[in-house]
């Protein structure tokens, strides 16, 4: 079997069955009656290398320890990506900045072959559109010269927000692909983590993270003596309300921890961290090989609950290889009145 690329498409499809609401942003919403999930997944072996050829029936998918009947998509060769790349320049991120540069050399190759947009979204205490979608690696590369050092925030949470927001316009036949370049923990942000956690779990965007190195993070945390989080009470409030939303809250927790890692794997993406300019480039080339490797697995959970799900994707013969995959999805409950079509 050739490999698999991923394939792009709504989450909740139309069906005679399948019944999707928009909320007022357009954004797809899964009804609590039905739905299909995908999960784009991707199959890595002890050398973190790609593999290939494998079924359907080679794979497992439980919700919520459900095991569901799993469907396997072929893609098109010639499928188009969307990539929002999200880069801090906030806080210690001029140290980084020049360990980076091996970001040009590895998406104007994907530009230049005409299946990739690529946009950047720079982010410091604020989210700016820094370069909107272009196929032309020029344009690019002239604007990554641009760069310049932000300020002392590094509110994650609010750009990677807004770089979903940018990918969930794009054509729906594209993948949709983000890039998180920055630290592992957000200072500053004003959206809440559980608002991100539902928007990605009912989108169909994979997320991969290169991170700065924590523990410089951590001094410097100190020395300003931001590292203790009551100084933050933004960050840690006190959720009351139904039992659906405990997992999110615990997800939410998670993000407080470690942003990066938390969406990373909410998605199935990759999360490293790196500290040379070497490393990022290792990091660089595997998330450019990876883009196309993905088997885009699929089911159709029966009347699943309303709230957040728990999802487990295992090969039935693993051996020495692991699976990353989406970790969750989001279904709302049903509305008063009668679905539309």
């Amino acid at each position: 079997m050739s490999p698999l690329k991923m394939r792009s498409r709504v989450i909740a499809v139309s069906l005679a069955f399948v019944c999707v609401v928009a909320t007022g942003a357009q954004e797809p919403v899964f009804r609590a009656q039905s739905n299909v999930v995908i999960v784009p997944t991707l199959v890595r072996d002890a050398e973190r290398n790609a593999v290939y050829g494998l079924a359907e029936k080679d794979f497992i998918i439980e919700d919520d320890g459900v095991p569901q009947t799993v469907h396997l998509d072929e893609a098109s060769e010639e499928q188009p990506v969307s990539i929002v790349v999200v880069l801090q320049l906030g806080r210690r991120a001029d140290y980084e900045l020049p360990r980076v540069k091996g970001l040009r050399s590895m998406l104007s190759p994907l530009m230049d072959a005409g299946h990739a947009r690529v946009a950047m979204v720079t982010f410091d205490q604020d989210a700016t559109l820094f370069q909107d979608f272009t196929s032309d690696s020029n344009v690019f590369e002239k604007r990554l010269g641009q760069l310049e050092p932000g300020n002392g925030g590094a509110a994650i949470v609010d750009a990677v927000h807004f770089g979903v927001k940018l990918l969930n316009a794009t054509p729906k036949n594209s993948q949709r692909v983000l890039l998180l370049i920055g630290e592992t923990r957000d200072h500053g942000s004003t959206k809440k983590p559980e608002d991100l956690l539902r928007e990605l779990g009912t989108s169909n965007i994979v997320i991969y993270a290169l991170t700065f190195s924590p523990s410089k993070s951590n001094v410097l945390d100190t020395l300003r003596g931001t590292n203790n989080p009551d100084l933050h009470p933004e960050q840690s409030e006190v959720h009351e309300g139904p039992d659906l939303l405990a997992p999110l809250i615990l997800a939410a927790e998670g993000m407080r921890k470690n942003a990066a890692k938390t969406i990373t794997a909410m998605t199935g993406g990759e999360y490293t961290q790196f500290a040379t300019s070497k490393n990022f480039d290792r990091d660089m080339n595997a998330f450019s090989n990876h883009l196309y490797s993905r088997y885009v697995l699929s089911f159709a959970p029966s009347k699943p609950h309303p709230g957040l799900h728990h999802l487990t994707v295992r090969l039935r013969d693993p051996g020495k290889a692991a699976v990353l995959a989406r970790e969750s999805y989001w279904a709302e409950g049903a509305t008063s009145g009668n679905p539309q079509p």
